[in-house]
């Protein structure tokens, strides 16, 4: 597997942390800071899997997972919702996301996460 991560998320002090910690483990990592960079970062960068933020300006989480469904290339892309918006896994669940992880959180529950749906990064 190739291990290519796009983060979409408002916060550059999140943004700080994941990056390096992830690229630490040999993903590359993309990043964009809302819901509409993120779309197009997707559909230029072909990740493996995208970590989303919920709450950001422009677009948020959700319709961000519903613009991605309609580019056919990217419909079965695994999603990991990394958020401080608790009581939504059930709404994202039945989107397709796979995990939904709440902050605060530790890098090393996101990294077992993408782990499991991409594998290490090679």
């Amino acid at each position: 597997m190739s291990g290519k991560i796009l983060v979409v998320d408002d916060d550059p002090t999140l943004i700080k942390v994941v990056k390096p910690y992830l690229e630490s483990h040999g993903f590359a990592v993309t990043v964009a800071y809302d819901g509409d960079q993120g779309i197009e970062s997707a559909k230029k960068e072909c990740p493996d899997l995208i970590v989303l933020d919920v709450q950001m300006p422009k677009m948020n989480g959700y319709t961000f997972i519903f613009e991605l469904k309609k580019v056919v290339d990217l419909r079965t892309l695994p999603i990991i919702v990394l958020t401080a918006k608790e009581g939504m896994a059930e709404i994202f669940k039945v989107e397709g996301v796979k995990e939904y992880i709440c902050k605060p959180f530790k890098p090393e529950a996101l990294l077992t996460a993408i782990k499991k749906y991409v594998g290490p990064a090679s």
